[in-house]
């Protein structure tokens, strides 16, 4: 009998140490339920912040790009900025841009048709006054140069489907423009060495020329980062 109220009384749980055990339990479902909300609360906020960020300088690059976009003038000037000659990159294209466009491979087409224009009125004022042996190496000279721009015109004449522009491309680009600006400068370097008197009359149409091509040489150098910058992509 003693035995059996024994186990009785072991059974039996003391009230004061059931409530302090419930208390407990009672503190760490909340602090874990606290901690719940304030890691959810944290990461929600971080992030909205992330989202907000994103959007604000989406908004801005959009809205930048849209301001070049809607105004021609300042978009052939943003172009032109890339070059080393900006006043005659604006003033070579600006004529030649009708309708208006504010594409920057539409300028570098422009600025090449440009440097095109002056090269073939070099090459026939020389070949006009090739008297000179010096005067006769620059008349080829720059045929050579007018061909490798017009093959660089033609390359970009793409048919349906085709890029207009690809890495290979602008590499060949990038090698004719270049080819041609060394064309005029080896016609200047035979001039001053000959003492030619007429490096004086050619000199300055050679330099602009020259500028024509150094400044559509940097558009195309520019050009992925033009196109993004505008909010466009490769043609």
């Amino acid at each position: 009998m003693e035995s059996s109220n024994f186990f009785k009384g072991y059974d039996k749980v003391n009230p004061s140490e059931h409530h302090r055990i419930s208390q407990q339990n009672r503190r760490r479902r909340i602090i874990a339920i606290s901690l719940a909300v304030f890691v959810t609360l944290f990461i929600g906020s971080l992030v909205a912040a992330l989202v907000h960020r994103s959007a604000t300088e989406s908004e801005e690059s959009e809205s930048e790009s849209s301001q070049l976009a809607s105004n021609s003038a300042e978009s052939l000037k943003t172009v032109c900025a890339v070059t080393r000659y900006p006043d005659s990159c604006f003033s070579s294209i600006s004529p030649l841009n009708s309708p208006p466009s504010n594409n920057p491979f539409h300028f570098f087409n422009l600025s090449l048709h440009a440097s095109i224009n002056e090269v073939s009125s070099l090459k026939n004022l020389l070949t006009e006054s090739k008297a000179e042996p010096a005067m006769k190496d620059c008349a080829e000279l720059f045929d050579d140069a007018a061909s490798q721009l017009g093959r660089s015109a033609e390359s970009i004449c793409a048919g349906r489907g085709e890029k207009v522009l690809t890495e290979m491309k602008i590499s060949d680009l990038q090698t004719w423009i270049s080819a041609a600006m060394t064309d005029q400068e080896t016609c200047l370097d035979g001039l001053a060495e000959m003492g030619s008197t007429a490096l004086i009359g050619s000199k300055m149409k050679v330099q602009k020329s020259q500028e024509y091509m150094s400044n559509t040489l940097a558009i195309l150098n520019n050009i992925k980062s033009l196109l993004k910058k505008f909010g466009l992509t490769m043609p």
